[in-house]
């Protein structure tokens, strides 16, 4: 009897019962469909000012044979009129002629609204759900895009893109959730399907542009279908992971059996009973946030993780700002530019299955940094062989954005890990806000913009000296847990290792 009072009374970890699930039955299939919808618009409205504040060329109506160029002043009373090649854009609306600061600034203003938004997000997730922050952050991407679409105030619009890119995107929310509903084992590949999502995301932009070359309807083509995210209350399920952190565990089962059920599988209901996490429900977020913050450990991986975001966000926006003023059809390379994330996903997926995380990480940063720094150097002559090296570099960034964005998540516990998540994402915001300056550069050289790219690269590639090699470890749950990432294996948590914060899977 004692024997088995001893087996019913194992505590059995979430990973453990996840494991039993396929990626790609029903339960798991439909949640591919809606995670790979949330991040293509993420994609979308990351990447809308490109094509809804374009660059237009414009000359003085005065002289009709010859263009007039803006004074050193930025002054607009060198002309009394100004003409515009397309009078139905952006520019030409607004009167932006010699007012370049004032086009440029709506992708900062996005990206640094989106800085500030993870702030509000991460912890919304944290402590309301991660299916409560997607839902509201959708709703409120519907509602603040829309209206942007019939401002008729420049400085309204720019609020309103500060406003949308703040609590406007759910991105973050739905990629935490997407990791925490599968097992470690399978959460590479179930997010390497998710994430094609990014890639639709961006050809599908370049292509609403090119169908809707009116910036009005472009906003509101891209909008608009954003409201159908309300539907997410009931078509999506929270995470198990985070309801066993609140305590609320027969919710976490509820919704592990549905799984089961709609995936025609059985689970042990022992095993769901013995689920074990460390709840922390009646703390205060501030609190957990500190224990977070006490750990040296974690404050050391926090600064690294910073410059890996502000490195990732700073090439990867400059090199997607600049790939529709290369030669050809502007639609048609920023889509190619898109497409490089797809191989890039793939290719990602098989190294970090196979190859851990730190090395392939820091490879990709100094191959990147590599492709980069060279781009100044090369003939003239062979503007082939400038556009082949300028996609290998977007290649590279693609590979060490994807390995950065699950990296983050992986280093710190689950009643944190949203919220670190995010606060890394937003401080690495800096890098998105500078790179549509990055062009001024070219004042004082043109190679200097791809030879900065380059050297923040190098940078973010030494710094991951400083984190553990991770790979097939459980997500940790407590600080203890994070702590210990990347050592040798513990006793396992039925010896009651568990309980000082070890994993049986490190």
């Amino acid at each position: 009897m004692s024997e088995k009072k001893d087996v019913s009374e194992k505590t059995v970890d979430l990973d453990e019962v996840l494991d039993n699930y396929g990626i790609f039955k029903r339960y798991h299939g439909e949640m591919i469909i809606l995670a790979f919808l949330a991040f293509a618009t993420n994609n979308i409205y990351c990447s809308n000012y490109v094509f809804a504040a374009e660059d237009v060329s414009y000359r003085c109506k005065d002289d009709l044979e010859d263009a007039s160029y803006c004074g050193a002043s930025n002054a607009t009373y060198y002309c009394s009129e100004w003409a515009y090649d397309n009078p139905n854009s952006f520019v030409a609306y607004f009167e932006l002629a010699c007012q370049e600061w004032k086009r440029t600034l709506v992708g900062t203003m996005h990206s640094f609204g989106y800085m500030c938004g993870l702030l509000l997000v991460g912890p919304m997730s944290d402590r309301l759900g991660r299916k409560t922050a997607i839902v509201v952050t959708g709703i409120f991407g519907a509602v603040l895009g829309t209206l942007r679409s019939f401002s008729t105030w420049y400085w309204f619009y720019i609020a309103m893109e500060f406003m949308e890119a703040a609590i406007g995107d759910i991105c973050s929310p739905m990629y935490v959730l997407t990791l925490e509903m599968v097992s470690s084992k399978k959460k590479l590949v179930f997010f390497m399907v998710c994430s094609f999502g990014f890639t639709f995301g961006g050809v599908a932009s370049a292509f609403i542009a090119w169908l809707t070359p009116d910036w009005r309807w472009y906003l509101r083509a891209i909008y608009t279908p954003a409201f159908l995210f309300f539907f997410y209350k009931y078509l999506l399920d929270e995470s198990p992971r985070w309801l066993l952190t609140k305590g609320r565990k027969d919710e976490a089962i509820n919704i592990l059996e549905k799984a089961a059920k709609k995936n025609k599988i059985s689970i042990d209901k022992h095993s769901l009973q013995n689920l074990t996490c460390e709840v922390r429900e009646n703390v205060r977020f501030s609190e957990l946030l500190n224990d977070t913050f006490k750990s040296k450990t974690l404050r050391k991986r926090f600064f690294v993780c910073v410059i890996w975001w502000i490195t990732c966000t700073f090439v990867n926006y400059g090199l997607m700002i600049n790939s529709v003023s290369l030669q050809g059809n502007k639609y048609v390379n920023f889509a190619l530019s898109m497409l490089v994330d797809l191989p890039a996903s793939v290719a990602t997926t098989y190294i970090l299955i196979h190859f851990k995380r730190k090395v392939p990480l820091m490879l990709s940063f100094f191959v990147g940094a590599a492709m980069c720094l060279s781009q100044p150097f090369l003939p003239t002559n062979l503007p082939w062989l400038s556009v082949t090296v300028y996609m290998a570099g977007k290649l590279m960034s693609s590979f060490y954005f994807a390995i950065t964005y699950l990296y983050t998540l992986e280093l710190f516990p689950t009643y944190t890990r949203n919220s670190m998540h995010a606060l890394c994402s937003s401080v690495g915001r800096i890098g998105s806000i500078v790179a549509p300056q990055t062009p001024l550069l070219m004042v004082y050289w043109p190679g200097l913009p791809s030879f900065v790219f380059g050297l923040a690269a190098l940078i973010a590639g030494l710094s991951t000296f400083l984190v553990p090699d991770i790979s097939d470890d459980s997500l940790p749950d407590t600080v203890h847990q994070a702590e210990a990432l990347g050592k040798p294996k513990m006793p396992s948590k039925a010896t009651g290792a568990y309980n000082e914060g070890f994993d049986t899977q490190m």
